[in-house]
């Protein structure tokens, strides 16, 4: 089983338990998802590891995968912390930017672009993933990288259903630019200003992200 079908696997059940598909409470049964899906069972039981790490399901014993429903204000709680964590590591990497991070953060920055130019938010958010970590990497803050790398992990799901709202592809590329410019001119303040806006969701975004998990 490749790596892509691997990822694309867990991002199906991950989209069936966002769109209510698979209710909180319901029971996953790995049989009835490998046939689903066309796989064998090990892909499935992988897929279904991942998603009990970020907390969509619980794997409990003697009942297997059931989905958990962490509810808005959770939700909310977890993105107001991301956007502290990513606002102290593009200040941070400001501060500390060198040669081989400056590299990485451009090399990412152009595949964004790529993938917002064609629309693709799937492809989209995983080059933004690779944006944000190249930031992670470069505040050289070894404890921060590995905070900042399992909150993202946890807010998987919601980060990559949110770029599928309307204008949020290119509302989120032009950010980055903004972005870039803070870290590359040595200005944290500004780096950290912006990474907690472009992070943080609150009012119209964060009324979108409910209304696009109950339409999904």
């Amino acid at each position: 089983m490749s790596e892509n079908v691997g990822r694309w696997l867990r991002d199906e059940i991950e989209n069936a338990i966002l769109s209510y598909e698979f209710a909180p409470g319901e029971r996953l049964d790995e049989t009835v998802l490998a046939n689903r899906f066309g796989v064998s069972r090990t892909p499935v039981r992988e897929a279904l590891m991942q998603l009990d790490a970020i907390g969509l399901i619980e794997i409990r014993p003697r009942r297997g995968a059931v989905v958990i429903d962490p509810g808005p204000h959770r939700i909310y709680e977890m993105f107001e912390v991301m956007a502290e964590l990513e606002g102290l590591a593009g200040s941070l990497a400001a501060r500390r930017l060198d040669k081989a991070s400056r590299e990485a953060i451009t090399a990412t920055h152009s595949r964004c672009e790529q993938s917002a130019s064609a629309g693709d938010s799937d492809a989209y958010y995983y080059d933004n993933e690779a944006f944000h970590k190249a930031i992670y990497a470069a505040s050289r803050s070894d404890f921060l990288q590995e905070q900042c790398a399992q909150l993202h992990r946890r807010l998987r799901p919601y980060r990559r259903l949110q770029l599928r709202v309307r204008n949020r592809l290119s509302t989120s590329f032009l950010e980055h630019c903004a972005i870039v410019d803070a870290i590359f001119a040595g200005d944290g303040d500004e780096a950290r200003r912006l990474l907690r806006t472009h992070v943080g969701i609150q009012g119209e975004r964060f009324s979108d992200l409910v209304a696009s998990m109950a339409t999904r």
